[in-house]
């Protein structure tokens, strides 16, 4: 059973929806007993750093999930936000303390070049190491971003795909037992599909 930890975020619904796609019982869930029972968590989100930790925190969702993920080592995925919080800190909201389940920061995208902020649309991945999340999908693929800021990861060994939006933009992580992704599977296709499968299998 994948439980999707429920904090209130935006785009839990869709995440559930794909889940289900491709066969897999889920649960929109915030109660810890659950959480402990399930074979894999994911945390969705969308929005702001400060509001999803504030959310997590009034949960009482911040400890078990450094429990289970940290000590319990049970696979979870990060999508968009998700990823962000999995880290330490954000320039959005300075001073608010992440998950901390990875080491490394979140920064604000670079202006310039006409570039648009929020990065909004189709990006292509490169992958600087093989990993579970991505078997299977060839490089360049798209997959769909709505983000203004992006992951500077302290170690790039937990690197597991790169996208340019000017900058190299640590698009995905994979460590251990935690993965994550800054794009949404959920809303890119078949690739997305086939990356979201890669997580449910692992």
């Amino acid at each position: 059973m994948i439980a999707i930890i429920d904090y209130d975020a935006g785009n839990i619904a869709s995440v559930e929806k794909a889940v289900k796609k491709l066969g897999y019982e889920c649960i929109v869930t915030r109660d810890k007993e659950v959480l402990q029972k399930a074979d894999k968590l994911i945390l969705p989100g969308v929005g702001a750093f400060k509001d999803a930790m504030d959310k997590l925190n009034e949960y009482g969702l911040t400890d078990i999930v450094k429990k289970l993920v940290l000590e319990d080592k049970k696979p979870i995925l990060g999508i968009c936000l998700g990823l962000q919080l999995m880290f330490e800190s954000s320039e959005e909201n300075p001073g608010v303390e992440g998950l901390s389940l990875l080491k490394g920061k979140i920064v604000r995208l670079p202006e310039g070049d006409d570039r648009k902020i929020p990065h909004m649309g189709w990006n292509s991945l490169e992958f600087p190491k093989k990993s579970k999340l991505f078997e299977g999908v060839v490089k360049g693929s798209f997959v769909y971003f709505v983000h203004s800021y992006y992951l500077q990861a302290e170690d790039e060994n937990v690197v597991a795909a790169i996208s340019k939006y000017g900058a190299d933009i640590h698009a995905a992580v994979e460590w251990e037992n935690i993965y994550a992704t800054q794009f949404h599977p959920e809303k890119s296709s078949a690739v997305g599909l086939k990356i979201l499968s890669n997580f449910l299998e692992a």
